[in-house]
């Protein structure tokens, strides 16, 4: 993909859509509450050897085919679908206003990890709009948990917000005077007759408007919290589905520094390596475009999710002893008092299921099996790992030009971010958009965002077939040529084909056919 492709301005507003801020799987280290820290050392369990040591051998050694190498990047034909929220039909928007519409979304950790804030945003508007209500800015929660105070406007563009909506939802950054009182802080104190606190999860159309708009027609304003997953994906008008989508791949723009730090990460990553300049070094230049001109090259993003709460959570085995076995299951009793179903399966049993999420050295496997070689540009989305570089060594060992914002970037660059995990998390989700290819090691929030993200722009997305996997790494006589095969066969149409929406399924993970039409 053409770097000034992906810097038209349509690309730019698609860009920040299902911008899923899954802070926790990003930055595990900045949200541990009190009393749960990430270990720096290796006291709670032992430094794994690879597991995988005869494929690892095999991976290490091989040379992919040309054939092979010129199919995986090359991108993904036209399959026929084209985005519909552009409607030749002018919006409605009816002039009386019932009142003011308040969203907070905050919920607390375990809920910020069930959805993606851009969902919320989404699923806000559409609610507005079906009460024809004026919708106030999204309020971000300031939550001590996250050590983060990033608000909307932090991270994205809300004028162009505003303006986007303006012939559809009535849009304002703040309450009118009169209703000063209405603040979180207000509803924390008591009961109140504004709050709509128990909206139901996938509540309907016809929820909203027996039980809300009432409260709008008698004080002018409601607040909805907590406010998660709060609207229906079935059964509602189809207008309301494209104001979703219109929302989701044009509303929601990043701010530009943000856009104009990724630029200069992905700048760097399509350099090659031996022209590549000290991070920082000419971090103005490459913003007024006086760097030198080369051709491009390629990269894969990875999402590499594998932070204490998954590890524990999955009650996998990983490799790293008796130790590790009992800190985590001891981290299970605290976080969820054992309550975790998985702890009644047997580590074969539950990778037989495909439900362990895969380590560094796995992923890395998978990548060299797809035919991935070792002079591939690999940029970690997420690289705070449980167990840290040590758990990471077998991965960069088979992609030693793995990268990751602070090794593109220097510390002056990542100064006025530093801190501030929303921003962060945006700025990888705008590499992750452009990249070539994009690969979570897991399912989850951040990989069903930009599955379906990239579906709708039609950009290659693998999705690792994890009951595969889970199968294959369990077979211990298997040799490096027999596991490319299978994972070749297991992974044809798992690299950003289409898939139609189902039942309840979200409709920013599967954009069609409710944002999406077939030319």
């Amino acid at each position: 993909m053409k770097l000034q492709y992906m810097q038209s301005q349509s690309q730019r507003v698609a860009l920040a859509g299902i911008f899923v801020i899954l802070l926790p799987s990003f930055f595990p280290n900045l949200f541990a509450p009190l009393g749960r820290s990430y270990p720096s050392t290796f006291s709670e369990w032992n430094a794994p050897k690879p597991r995988h040591l005869p494929l690892l051998e095999g991976a290490l050694h091989q040379q992919a085919p040309q054939r092979q190498q010129s199919d995986l990047w090359s991108p993904l034909p036209d399959q026929g679908w084209k985005p519909c929220v552009d409607s030749s039909k002018v919006p409605s928007l009816l002039k009386k206003s019932e009142g003011y519409i308040q969203v907070f979304l905050d919920g607390g950790l375990n809920q910020q990890r069930m959805g993606y804030l851009s969902s919320k945003i989404c699923d806000a508007v559409a609610v507005a709009k079906i009460l024809n209500a004026t919708l106030v800015l999204p309020h971000l929660e300031v939550n001590p948990v996250w050590q983060d105070s990033s608000s909307f406007p932090d991270i994205f563009d809300v004028d162009h917000f505003i303006n986007v909506l303006k012939d559809e939802v009535s849009i304002v950054q703040q309450l009118p005077n009169e209703y000063f009182w209405s603040t979180r802080e207000y509803y924390a104190t008591g009961i109140r007759a504004t709050r709509i606190k128990m909206a139901p999860s996938h509540a309907s159309a016809h929820w909203y408007l027996e039980n809300v708009l009432p409260v709008l027609q008698s004080y002018g304003i409601a607040a909805i919290a907590p406010f998660s997953h709060r609207l229906a994906f079935d059964n509602l008008p189809s207008d309301i589905q494209h104001l979703r989508c219109k929302v989701n791949f044009q509303a929601l723009v990043f701010v530009p520094k943000i856009r104009m730090l990724g630029e200069v990460l992905i700048n760097r990553l399509r350099r090659s390596p031996d022209r590549n300049i000290a991070a920082g070094t000419k971090y103005l230049d490459e913003r007024t475009g006086s760097v030198d001109k080369q051709e491009p090259g390629k990269f894969v993003v990875l999402h590499l999710r594998f932070d204490k709460d998954m590890a524990a959570h999955s009650a996998c085995d990983f490799g790293g002893g008796k130790a590790e076995k009992l800190a985590l299951a001891k981290y299970r009793q605290v976080l969820w008092q054992g309550r975790v179903l998985n702890s009644q399966f047997t580590d074969e049993e539950l990778r037989n299921q495909g439900r362990c999420p895969l380590t560094p050295e796995e992923i890395g496997l998978l990548l060299a099996a797809l035919g991935f070689s070792n002079s591939t540009r690999l940029y970690l989305a997420s690289h705070k790992v449980y167990g840290g570089e040590a758990r990471i060594s077998t991965l960069r060992k088979l992609f030693p030009l793995m990268e990751d914002k602070k090794s593109l970037a220097s510390a002056d660059e990542l100064a006025e971010v530093n801190g501030k995990a929303s921003v962060l998390a945006a700025i990888d989700y705008y590499v992750s958009m452009q990249s070539d290819i994009f690969i979570s090691a897991s399912p989850g929030n951040m990989h069903n965002a930009l599955v379906g993200h990239r579906a709708y722009i039609n950009l290659k997305t693998i999705r690792p077939n994890m009951v595969l996997l889970g199968q294959l790494f369990l077979n211990r006589s298997m040799t490096w040529s027999e596991f490319q095969q299978a994972i070749h066969n297991g992974h044809k149409n798992r690299q950003g084909q289409i898939r139609i929406r189902k039942e309840k399924q979200s409709i920013y993970t599967y954009p069609a056919p409710d944002c999406m039409y077939r030319a």
